[in-house]
């Protein structure tokens, strides 16, 4: 699909999956969270029940590995009638710190592209998470230099975005958002007027997904992250 990026000054970058590998260490921790309940539930009912409780908890605790950290324990205490052993429990707490302590592993082209971008447009990070999980990997990743900007978003919504472009006085003509979510990188953003690449991920949080009858593929969609450099240089 061309499109016509002629006006974009300043390019928005998803980080979890789009700039770093993310959510493969999720479906690692729920893995292993199974296998820790494995004499009270079936994997495929603990899968359920666990996402069943972080969307119950998304309000509370919103994104990142503290707030799933929490929703693991809740649902161990929930499938085992509350006999889960508090051994258990501690082998959950220490899935969630493997998670966060884990080094940043950034996908593939990720640094050449922000190189050569940052030449000619103003760069930010647009992410939603845990705060200082955000930034403790943006720091680990070694990238910080190349954005003028960094925001962790509470959620990923119209109105976050049009207050966030409106506060950095940023045209949404002039915008252009890249991530791996159509559902909080890509939609949103056409729907303010701005413009949004998707660069799917293999891995996907469910929450994530969306019906195909709710896009109409009028956004560019790329294989690679590098494959940008062929619209914007």
């Amino acid at each position: 699909m061309e499109l016509d990026f002629s006006n974009i000054k300043v390019v928005g970058f998803d980080a979890d999956d789009t700039l770093w590998v993310n959510e493969t260490y999720f479906r690692e921790a729920e893995e292993k969270f199974a296998a820790l309940l494995e004499n009270y539930e079936t994997k495929n009912k603990v899968d359920q029940e666990l996402f069943k409780m972080e969307m119950n908890n998304l309000e509370l605790y919103g994104y990142g590995i503290k707030g799933f950290m929490l929703s693991m324990i809740e649902s161990a205490m929930e499938l085992s009638n509350n006999n889960v052993p508090p051994e258990t429990i501690t082998e959950i707490l220490n899935l969630g710190k493997e998670m966060i302590t884990r080094p940043v592993e950034l996908l593939q082209g990720v640094e050449e592209v922000l190189q050569k971008l940052a030449r000619k447009y103003r760069l930010i990070v647009l992410t939603k998470g845990d705060l200082l999980d955000q930034e403790r990997k943006l720091e680990r990743s070694g990238l910080t230099r190349y954005f003028h900007h960094v925001e962790v978003l509470s959620d990923k919504k119209e109105e976050n975005y049009k207050n966030l472009l409106d506060h950095l006085e940023i045209k949404t003509n002039e915008f252009l958002m890249i991530g791996n979510s159509l559902k909080s990188d890509v939609l949103p953003i056409m729907n303010i007027g701005a413009k949004a690449v998707h660069v799917p991920f293999h891995t996907t949080w469910a929450h994530e997904h969306i019906a195909p009858e709710e896009h109409d593929n009028s956004h560019l969609t790329l294989n690679t992250l590098s494959e940008i450099l062929k619209y914007l240089e």
